[in-house]
């Protein structure tokens, strides 16, 4: 009897190592299959680095800044992907030495669910940074127009925007909630100019005066190198009341198009001054004419009955 018993432990404890040694290499391979999966995600997310970086350089307007933005994307797709695949092995190795997973897979969903319900807002926010940081919409110093409020770009996070307007008013926008946006520095800037001029005034003269103006302007050490090309005249724009309207445009460094086009109007005024050129203040003209007769009446007088 005792021999027998013996027996069926040896047998026992035998299949009980057999059963661990075959948990073990499952969990094992499963280990093994996650590494090898990270190691093809960061060579896939390398490449995709190189690549973004590649196509994006040659128009960046701030040196490195393509590569810090890709840097940031790779990062949190490296983060996700490895969550992802170390939850999978995780759950994989406690269902190898017989945790039921069911119950977590479960909760988990359900915690998810709850937790989507709860935050919707913060993912739609993440959701629309990534995107916008990716897409390269706007960056750090760029001037822009967000839902009709105009500022300089501060911080820019996968979650908010943050703007300061001309006054020092800082303003906070949730990326979920831009519904438009307009960078008015990415790249290169303009400052378009109207210039109104008496109807008296040759046109094409004061066409030619402009573009001198502007050829001083480019020649000043100052404000030269923020001028990205000549004056652009796109030609008489409109008949006021009591003015010619000549449109023109500047093409600028970013940011610079307002310093650049606030000393072209100050040079512009002093040049026409010099070569008598009018720039007309709105005026009416108002006619008196004579005084309206006042109206005869005639009384008739009927006979008594």
């Amino acid at each position: 009897m005792f021999e027998g018993s013996l027996e069926r432990f040896k047998t026992l404890l035998l299949d009980t190592s057999f059963s661990f040694a075959q948990n073990g290499l499952r969990i094992f391979l499963v280990i093994a299959g996650g590494l090898i999966i990270l190691r093809v995600i960061r060579f896939s997310l390398h490449r995709l680095e190189v690549l973004l970086i590649k196509a994006k350089e040659p128009t960046e307007s701030v040196p490195g800044s393509t590569r810090k933005r890709v840097d940031t994307l790779v990062g949190i797709l490296s983060t996700i992907g490895r969550f992802a695949v170390w939850t999978v092995v995780i759950i994989i190795s406690l269902d190898q030495v017989g945790v039921n997973v069911a119950p977590v897979i479960a909760g988990a969903g359900i915690a998810g669910l709850a937790l989507g319900f709860g935050a919707q807002n913060l993912v739609r926010d993440v959701i629309s940074g990534f995107f916008m940081i990716l897409e390269d919409q706007v960056r750090v110093g760029d001037v822009a127009v967000i839902n009709g409020t105009g500022g300089l770009v501060e911080t820019i996070t996968f979650r908010t925007i943050v703007l300061r307007d001309l006054a020092g008013v800082v303003h906070v926008f949730p990326n979920g909630s831009v519904s438009t946006l307009s960078n008015m520095t990415k790249g290169w800037s303009a400052y378009v100019i109207d210039v109104g001029v008496a109807y008296k005034e040759d046109t094409d003269r004061v066409v030619e005066v402009m573009r001198e103006v502007d050829e001083d302007l480019r020649q000043d050490p100052n404000f030269g190198p923020n001028i990205l090309g000549p004056l652009e005249v796109f030609g008489v724009d409109k008949f006021g009341e009591s003015e010619v309207t000549i449109k023109a445009r500047i093409k600028t460094q970013p940011i610079q198009q307002w310093a650049v086009g606030r000393e072209y109007r100050r040079r512009l005024k002093k040049a026409f001054d010099a070569q008598g050129i009018e720039i007309p203040f709105p005026h009416r003209s108002i006619y008196i004419g004579e005084a309206t007769k006042p109206m005869e009446l005639l009384v008739r007088q009927s006979a008594p009955s």
